[in-house]
């Protein structure tokens, strides 16, 4: 496909930009000893952006045919030609960058294509059996596993050349416990770019069906926090939420033309000196990161983007477009979710770099305060206001790690929040790898971080 569309791009006067993209999808859930829900998918197609006297036209098929993509380019030529006589003037361009003329094919694809249905099943029903005779207290048991397999191809008239074949599977399991009328839920899970074999090393599912048991059953008899300002270590499931939903979207580019909090910061203090925050499409710490890709869906080459360095915000999220308006080098966020989708600007791993306390350290060093973990839902807006669910605290007095405490929320203004911090930890979790980002369009994302401590506001009793 790829080289079809080279062809194609090689006819062609002016900016086309070709994006071929097969994505297949599977997902099983599997309650009460058996699989109760099953579903595929297969999607596939070619989507055409042109750029014709400065405005982008846009039109896509799924027709493989060279006779189909040939008439979609001109009918991509042909809405770029009509939106730009009603633009007035206002003309738009792209900035190169580094284009990839790469072949990637990712770790664990050619493994978890080739694995049968039969194993997936037999490993997600024997899982949720566990769970679900790992306490008399549970009554609800619930093991989820998705896959996506992507394949895509990218070719531009000004030199991107890229295919990529990419794993993304990801587990999920969830307890209800139910004693006296008490009821309480947990959820746990992993995902990775990789194939099976990767997946079930992922540190997050080490002795998850005890830890996810265990958990439910101790909050049914846990009490609620107290509310109001509070010193808090944030978990690194936390600080991932943290780091996409209150600043990773005001940062990016097309936020930031509309008035986010971010716009004329770069260069100024929004945080501690202990905090470094980045996006990366090649993640290279770690490992297990879900959101890792080669190149973007404008054929740009990813890299590690520094956000905030040392407490100075550094760099926003761009495409080739706002690359150009910004004037500077594209970053590799362009991301679209099916072939019939235009690219947006958008995340792929984000997080905070680890510093170099010890979590024993920071619980040591508060008197009355919180450790917040499980991160749930929640909301941020271009002002970098938050509220977020977490999924369970756990109290901390006189320097030591006290009751497990009921679910709480958590609010404030992100940047405020990151000038309070005093501590970052060596550790450092991927804990997000089973999340998606929902901007107009899904993505599949990552976030985590070490823990941090820092002031902010809980919600609970007062």
């Amino acid at each position: 496909m790829k080289h079809l569309l080279k062809t194609l791009a090689d006819r062609q006067e002016g900016f086309v930009e070709l994006r071929y993209h097969k994505r297949t999808s599977n997902s099983f859930l599997a309650t009460k000893g058996r699989v109760d829900t099953a579903n595929h998918s297969t999607i596939e197609g070619v989507g055409v952006r042109a750029l014709v006297n400065g405005a982008w036209g846009f039109a896509a098929t799924a027709d493989l045919s060279e006779k189909a993509i040939a008439k979609t380019i001109e009918n991509a030529k042909r809405n770029a030609s009509s939106i730009a006589k009603l633009m007035g003037g206002k003309s738009k361009e792209v900035r190169g960058g580094k284009l990839s003329s790469t072949d990637f094919v990712g770790p664990g694809f050619d493994e978890l294509c080739d694995m049968s249905v039969k194993d997936k099943l037999g490993q997600i029903i024997d899982y949720e059996h566990q769970l679900a005779n790992s306490s008399s207290a549970i009554q609800t048991a619930s093991c989820r596993y998705s896959e996506i397999m992507e394949e895509k191809a990218i070719v531009t008239t000004d030199g991107a050349f890229a295919s990529l074949k990419l794993a993304q599977p990801e587990f999920n399991l969830s307890a209800i416990a139910e004693r006296n009328g008490e009821r309480s839920s947990t959820m746990s899970g992993a995902g990775v770019s990789g194939g099976w074999q990767c997946l079930y090393s992922h540190p997050g599912l080490n002795d998850l069906i005890e830890k996810t048991s265990k958990r439910a059953t101790d909050l049914l008899n846990a009490k609620s926090p107290k509310g109001g300002k509070k010193t808090c270590i944030l978990a690194p499931s936390v600080v991932g939420l943290l780091c996409h939903e209150a600043i990773g979207h005001t940062v990016e580019a097309d936020f930031v033309k509309a008035g986010s909090i971010a716009k004329g910061k770069i260069g100024t203090r929004v945080g501690s000196d202990l905090v470094s925050m980045a996006d990366s499409g090649r993640e290279n710490l770690y490992g297990y990161a879900v959101g890792n890709i080669p190149f973007d869906d404008e054929g740009v080459e990813t890299e590690t983007t520094m956000i905030i360095e040392n407490g100075m915000l550094k760099s926003y999220l761009h495409n080739r477009e706002s690359a150009l308006e910004f004037g500077v080098n594209p970053t590799g966020n362009a991301r679209a979710w099916l072939y019939k989708d235009e690219p947006l600007i958008r995340m792929r791993n984000t997080y905070f770099l680890p510093g170099e306390s010890t979590l024993d350290e920071m619980i040591a060093g508060v008197e009355d305060g919180y450790l917040i973990e499980g991160a749930g839902g929640g909301q941020a807006d271009a002002n970098g206001e938050f509220m977020f669910g977490t999924g369970w605290v756990w109290e901390i007095k006189n320097g030591k790690k006290g009751a497990l405490l009921k679910k709480a929320t958590l609010s404030g203004i992100a940047f405020d929040v990151l000038k309070s911090v005093d501590a970052v930890s060596k550790e450092f979790r991927w804990d997000l790898g089973t999340g998606y980002c929902g901007k107009g369009q899904p993505a599949k994302v990552d976030a985590g971080g070490p823990y941090i401590r820092c002031q902010i506001t809980i919600g609970g009793e007062q």
